[in-house]
């Protein structure tokens, strides 16, 4: 019976043995490997501050925005939209030249020569004043290479040009169109940031240069040395900050009336399609005045972010609103005889155009209107048709009465430079 017994537990630790023993299942002896996460989406580039994209709100509609490139070549005479413009009843628009890529910036020598400095292609022309037997003005290339030549003026028979961080004078220009030479070096105590770092220059009726600093980018807090107009002996001596607090100005000239100067200045970007809007201002406290940048806008908006603790009854108001995202650029006080005398002493103003809006806004000339007490009484329009179904066919920079009384206008989208006249 033991025997018996032995060996049915025998059998019995071996059958539950070989089942102990046998391989489990790969599911049961294994853990299931887990479903892997889904890739972490790779962390966006932070924009730099000097980028015309810092700042964008996120959403569709502001990312189909973006500053607007022209084509790289100026466009042909006889592909020019001259077609498309409209100006009042009583003048005409002809084209004065073409052949100019990027023309920004004019002047006009004594002997009717028309210097124009460009942003992008490196260049700076000169438009004679003669046609030629085909009845059109020669353009020479006095300059190629620099490097954001977009300011020139013009000085006892010297053109004086601004780049990015220097300014270089060329004496006896008219002797020289040829081979200008190497100039003279003004000034190169400028900074080398490439947001608003192009210059429009002018030279004032107290014979000294003006100078403006653009703020390094779309909204910041500019160290000293940026957001200001400079104005220095014409060596570049005695440089001196007469205001402050400007964003970007591209245009400034002075009222004959009073001697006051006067400035375009554009708005900041990415707050909202509609504000800010670009300003005209008037300097009349050299030194003393601060235009708002960056905490005041318009002269009645707070800046979200550097507004704060501050109010805009602490800086100067805008003499005019311009429009916003309008890009006003050029400006000139019409002081000839060649428009009918209710245009006389007025501003007339280039908005290049707006890129960050849906709706664009500008590509056009305007007047601001003056009335007796000398301040802005209306903003009209005169030279229009840049902008055709939302998309610009031309895009004026620069404004200029020249001798004759007629009134030139730079395209930068074409390459060309429109005359605006009375018609006879």
């Amino acid at each position: 019976m033991r025997s018996s017994l032995s060996v049915g537990l025998a059998a019995l630790v071996a059958s539950l043995g070989a089942g102990m023993l046998a391989p489990l299942p790969l599911l049961a002896q294994e853990a299931a490997p887990k479903a892997a996460a889904p890739a972490a989406a790779p962390a966006a580039a932070p924009v730099d501050k000097g980028s015309a994209l810092y700042g964008r709100p996120e959403g569709a509609g502001a990312s189909k925005l973006a500053p607007i490139s022209g084509p790289p070549l100026a466009t042909a005479a006889a592909k020019l939209p001259l077609d498309k413009f409209k100006v009042p009843e009583g003048f005409k628009v002809e084209v004065y030249a073409s052949g100019l890529a990027n023309a920004r910036s004019m002047v006009q020598a004594p002997d009717g020569t028309v210097f124009v400095g460009t942003r992008t292609v490196g260049k700076v022309y000169a438009v004679l004043p003669q046609p030629d037997a085909e009845g059109k003005r020669v353009v020479k290339t006095l300059f190629s290479g620099m490097h954001r030549p977009n300011g020139v003026a013009v000085h006892d028979g010297a053109l004086y040009v601004a780049e990015l961080s220097r300014i270089t004078r060329y004496d006896d220009i008219a002797g020289h169109l040829d081979d200008p030479g190497k100039g003279t070096l003004v000034t190169d105590d400028l900074p080398k940031d490439e947001a608003h770092g192009w210059k429009f220059i002018a030279i004032g009726p107290d014979n000294k240069l003006y100078v403006p600093v653009g703020a390094p980018g779309n909204i910041n807090m500019p160290p000293e040395t940026h957001a200001q107009i400079r104005r220095m002996d014409l060596d570049g001596k005695n440089a001196e900050v007469i205001a402050r607090g400007v964003r970007n100005t591209v245009g400034f000239d002075w009222n004959p009336a009073t001697g006051q100067l006067w400035f375009t200045d554009n708005g900041r970007d990415w707050v909202s399609e509609d504000i800010p809007n670009d300003e005209l201002n008037v300097l009349t406290e050299p030194g003393r005045q601060h235009f708002g940048f960056p905490f005041c806008h318009q002269g009645s908006f707070t800046d979200p972010e550097y507004g704060w603790g501050h109010s805009c009854q602490e800086f100067t108001p805008p003499a005019a609103l311009l429009g916003p995202h309008s890009a006003s650029l050029g400006m000139r006080f019409n002081t000839g005889g060649g428009f009918p005398e209710g245009y006389r002493n007025q501003i007339f103003i280039a908005r290049h155009g707006s890129w960050n809006r849906t709706q664009k806004i500008g590509g056009d000339v305007v007047v601001a209107r003056l009335g007796a007490d000398g301040k802005v009484s209306a903003v009209e329009p005169f030279l229009t048709g840049f902008l055709q179904d939302n998309k610009y066919v031309g895009r004026p920079v620069d404004v200029l009465f020249i001798k004759d009384g007629s009134m030139l206008v730079s395209d930068d989208y074409n390459g060309a430079i429109y005359r605006v006249s009375a018609a006879q």
